[in-house]
């Protein structure tokens, strides 16, 4: 579980990539901080924080399909 004020404070929302009810994820916009956490375990869910530009290179790196 996060105890970051960042991360427990910050308006998560439904990935709209997300298939229903199966490998879903929530984002959130927070400071200079893009934050992703599973929504099946919702704030018991370890937190990934991105810079804004490691989040430009993350998801240019979805979008090309290079995560497999």
């Amino acid at each position: 579980m996060s105890t970051n004020p960042e991360h427990t404070n910050a308006q998560w929302f439904k990935s709209s990539y997300s298939a229903a009810n199966t490998q879903c994820v929530e984002a959130a916009f927070a400071a200079d901080r893009r934050l992703v956490r599973d929504s099946k375990l919702g704030d018991e869910s370890p937190v990934l924080a991105f810079d804004p530009s490691q989040w430009r290179a993350f998801t240019a790196r979805l979008r090309s399909g290079d995560l497999g």
